[in-house]
């Protein structure tokens, strides 16, 4: 399809969000779809949107703004009526997501939800009342983004186990949802694996209703909404991966689960929160990751006038490769 095609199925997936009343004040937000990365919600409070990393405000009549003044104050009752609309009335079948704190929608699109949380006599939380925001963010598939990255993850034919660190919005998600998408399709030179991917909060697959909304490639298997170090377990235990890809490592839990993957025999592509090696270095849980060289590839991602680019990428010994 081509790029007008996908352009107004994106518009069309972001006025779906809405109910049909409001779709006429949200017309020209959803006309920016290829560039638009958020749109937040918030009970007496003004409606924002960031695109191109920058942020805006809608106005009265769906005008795009600069600054607060004329601004959409979102009114309790049409916070009630979008979330409802999103959860197709019947918010009970959608608890369990709720109580989550956020909802996967079609297009592979993530809301979050802001409200008071009830909790279960043990401290866990059973579900959230008096929704009070909600943080819509756009989903944005870009095929090829991986294409100079990946030949320089491999060694002899053979893939490194890849870390891939980055600030936030810098693109890390993405960056990964394309390197899965190519590993497990295959190319000439690279027979397709067969990719597990945990996907935690539901944002690199965005699986909708069991389905991937994003294009994770022909070999892939995806545990949606399933804990980063339970689902590693569960997908070498029951899936045999050839890798196993997942988002935003941290902490002492995940990095066992890594080794142990690594134990089975798959391979591992990885995030984390970071601007540069030494943010790594100073993680005292990364420390013994560094250590053993669990990682034979570490590419890092910035921001450059404004862009999103990698930064360089690095061997296990913090070699340029």
């Amino acid at each position: 399809m081509d790029k007008g095609g996908l352009t107004l199925n994106r518009k069309q997936e972001i006025l779906g969000l809405f109910p049909e009343n409001l779709w006429e004040r949200l017309c020209e937000t959803a006309k920016c779809a290829e560039t638009l990365q958020e749109i937040r919600l918030r009970a007496g409070r003004p409606v924002f949107l960031v695109k191109d990393h920058t942020e805006h405000c809608i106005g009265m009549k769906g005008e795009i703004l600069t600054e607060t003044s004329g601004a959409w104050i979102l009114q309790s009752g049409e916070l009630d009526s979008i979330l409802n609309h999103i959860c197709h009335y019947s918010l009970y079948a959608y608890e369990e997501e709720l109580r989550r704190g956020f909802l996967t929608v079609p297009g592979g699109h993530r809301v979050g939800v802001a409200g008071s949380a009830v909790l279960k006599e043990n401290g866990e939380i059973l579900s959230l009342k008096h929704i009070s925001g909600l943080s819509i963010r756009i989903s944005h598939e870009i095929k090829g983004v991986a294409d100079s990255i990946l030949p320089r993850l491999y060694e002899e034919k053979e893939l490194q186990n890849t870390l891939i660190l980055s600030p936030p919005g810098c693109g890390k998600t993405t960056m990964l949802r394309d390197m899965i998408r190519q590993i497990s399709d295959g190319s000439n030179d690279c027979p397709g694996r067969n990719v597990t991917v945990i996907d935690e909060r539901s944002e690199i697959a965005g699986t909708y209703m069991g389905m991937a909304q994003n294009n994770v490639g022909a070999r892939t298997d995806v545990l949606d909404g399933c804990p980063k170090a339970q689902g590693m377990m569960m997908a070498v235990r029951s899936l045999t991966p050839d890798v196993v890809a997942v988002d935003e490592i941290g902490g002492r839990e995940d990095v066992a689960a890594l080794s142990q993957v690594l134990c089975c025999g798959s391979r591992l592509i990885a995030t984390a929160h970071g601007s540069c090696m030494e943010d790594l270095k100073r993680k005292d849980w990364m420390k013994p990751v560094l250590r053993e060289g669990m990682f034979g590839r570490i590419v890092v991602l910035g921001r450059k006038q404004g862009k999103c680019i990698v930064l360089g990428i690095y061997d296990r010994d913090g070699h340029h490769v």
